[in-house]
């Protein structure tokens, strides 16, 4: 069936308005095997889901989990919250999946390019579509990004679109056509697993960005991002930056 590449976000793209607490824009996409995706991960997800809170509908959601909100009242404990964040580092741990990652240092970005700075969402997107069609080669595979609003959909559509017809730095437009069988945008509320995974491995990337740490006072194994940190896609010699970690501007 080929592989998955699930989409997600962390952080504002815009460079109108750029959060000084937050300047940077994460587009997280998580590498998953399509029937392992539908079998073992959902499973294990859903295993996850109802030990904690008794069921699987709920969606895990960086924003709605860290705020204590949306089926996630019981996250405001100390011990609860404790108890989550381990259980969910081992499950992260135990799923079998690759990270790519782009970051955009929104202020360095608009400084170097000026008025010819690429929407980061965009940038983003190439980035991480160019290594998902060296990852999966030959064999091809499928995109799923995570639903925004309508404008913003179309904005995606479209730059997809013309990935198609320009390619990327390194990949050329017929392989583009050739490698990627689809690309569709998909609402959070679907509850999909891979969307979901994506979603808890941004925000950490985002924050050790600007040196911040993930969730560190609630588990004995320290900061989230270094859970994260080893499900990155690698190259040969075993190195993060570019095959899995991309920092812009270089």
């Amino acid at each position: 069936m080929g592989l998955i590449l699930f989409l997600d976000e962390s952080g504002d793209h815009s460079l109108s308005r750029i959060d000084l607490q937050h300047p940077v824009f994460v587009l997280c996409g998580v590498i998953m095997d399509d029937e392992y995706h539908s079998g073992t991960a959902t499973d294990a997800l859903n295993e996850f889901k109802e030990g904690l809170f008794g069921r699987r509908d709920i969606i895990l959601h960086t924003a709605d989990f860290t705020r204590s909100k949306e089926g996630f009242e019981a996250m405001a404990t100390h011990d609860f919250r404790v108890r989550f964040f381990e259980k969910l580092r081992t499950s992260i741990m135990a799923l079998d999946f690759k990270v790519i990652a782009c970051v955009v240092r929104k202020e360095e970005h608009l400084k170097k390019y000026g008025l010819h700075a690429v929407d980061p969402y965009l940038l983003s997107l190439s980035i991480l579509i160019e290594r998902f069609i060296f990852e999966c080669d030959s064999r091809g595979g499928s995109v799923i990004a995570e639903a925004r609003d309508a404008t913003l959909n179309n904005a995606l559509e479209l730059a997809f679109l013309d990935l198609k017809i320009r390619g990327t730095t390194y990949v050329s437009a017929i392989k583009v056509q050739k490698r990627i069988h689809n690309f569709a945008i998909r609402d959070k509320r679907e509850n999909i697993t891979g969307l979901q995974v994506a979603d808890i491995c941004a925000t950490p990337i985002g924050r050790r960005s600007i040196g911040r740490n993930t969730y560190p006072s609630y588990s004995s194994q320290g900061d989230f991002y270094r859970t994260v940190e080893q499900k990155f896609r690698r190259d040969w010699r075993g190195n993060i930056t570019g095959a899995g970690l991309v920092l812009l501007p270089k």
